[in-house]
This record gives structure tokens, sequence and C-alpha cells, in this order.
């Protein structure tokens, strides 16, 4: 089953509005998809490609500064946090 595009903008602007909600915390793949109700594979499509449009960050270390090996969490950028702030 192929989803539209329109659909994976809206899929994507509901992921950007809970990490906002969020804010400043880092959260993983797994949480954001079990919150908006996604399979965890598509979400993490999603999620790379707001990382390419650079509107969010890839956290890769644990905050000790060990690397991940199978996880990853995601944070806004700080330049989508100020444009989803002016709009609030």
């Amino acid at each position: 089953m192929k989803i539209s595009d329109k659909k994976k903008e809206k899929i994507s602007e509901q992921i950007l509005a809970f990490l906002y909600s969020q804010n400043p915390k880092s959260l993983f793949t797994s949480y954001i998809s079990q919150d908006i109700a996604r399979d965890e594979e598509f979400v993490k499509k999603l999620l790379i490609e707001l990382k390419e449009k650079n509107l969010i960050l890839e956290i890769k270390k644990n905050p000790k500064g060990t690397p991940y090996l199978k996880r990853t969490r995601w944070r806004l950028s700080d330049a989508t946090y100020q444009s989803y702030k002016k709009h609030q």
C-alpha cells in the first residue's frame, strides 16, 4: 500500500509538532512512532527525510558520549524550534 506525498507531509508535520512539544528532550524513534501511532520503519524513513532537510538533528551518542549501536535519538534543530516558536 502506497501513501501519498500529501499524507507523508502531514505525518511529518505531526512528528515535528511532537518533537516541539517535547523540546529540549531528544527522543528515540520507537517512542516517536508509538506516540503518533505509525510503523517504526516508516517513521524512521520520514525522520531521515526531515534530517536531510535540516529540520531535525540525529543524536547517535548517549549522554555519557558512548555511541549507540542500533538506536538513534532525534530532536528539533535550533532553527526549526525558533520557527515553531514564532508561530505559537
